[in-house]
């Protein structure tokens, strides 16, 4: 059985191609989307502040096999790793000014909640099964055996209801937090 907790030697690193160098200036567009807690999340009701939300293609799950060849995907493996990252560095981000931290994915509610619950994430998941955030803001994607489009990972600060800034690509993700926090406290918000 693999231990989705930790990173595998050798993964092949993910190229900046572009894909999210439009992002900062955007304005969030008026969606709702389901979340892990049963609920839903208006992305134009986060309200002011810093929130910061990182998505990720999907979360292995102990016993269920990951798409075939998914360590060879640049940038796909990691996701565990990335969320208890934002896990344990949750209340030091909240600390430097973010007022929410969101995890997205298209995985459905269902399962995104049995993460939350495995990993202790003191968070709340988003659900885009749909890729609508995706294509409204043209946010890059990918494939894999059995998947026809999984979203590349990628995180957005978001203030005031705008993409202030935009961490792509990432690498490697299982102290992207860090990275994250380390922004957060170079750029007050004032």
């Amino acid at each position: 059985m693999t231990d989705y907790t930790t990173l595998p030697a050798g993964l092949p690193v993910p190229e900046d191609d572009g894909a999210a160098d439009h992002l900062p200036g955007s304005p969030l567009p008026d969606l709702t989307l389901p979340i892990s807690d049963g609920g839903r999340l208006r992305l134009t009701d986060l309200g002011p502040g810093r929130t910061v939300i990182y998505l990720y293609p999907l979360t292995g799950r102990p016993g269920v096999d990951l798409p075939e060849g998914w360590d060879e995907i640049p940038g796909a493996r990691g996701c565990s790793t990335e969320a208890c990252d934002f896990r344990d560095h949750f209340a030091a981000l909240r600390d430097a000014g973010a007022t929410g931290v969101f995890g997205l994915s298209s995985q459905a509610p269902v399962y995104q909640a049995e993460v939350v619950d495995r990993l202790r994430l003191p968070f709340t998941m988003i659900s885009d099964e749909s890729f609508a955030l995706g294509d409204a803001l043209s946010l890059p994607t990918f494939t894999a055996p059995g998947h026809d489009r999984l979203y590349a990972r990628l995180t957005l600060i978001v203030r005031d209801g705008v993409i202030e800034h935009a961490f792509y690509p990432i690498f490697p993700p299982n102290t992207h937090a860090q990275q994250v926090l380390t922004w957060l406290r170079e750029h007050p918000d004032h």
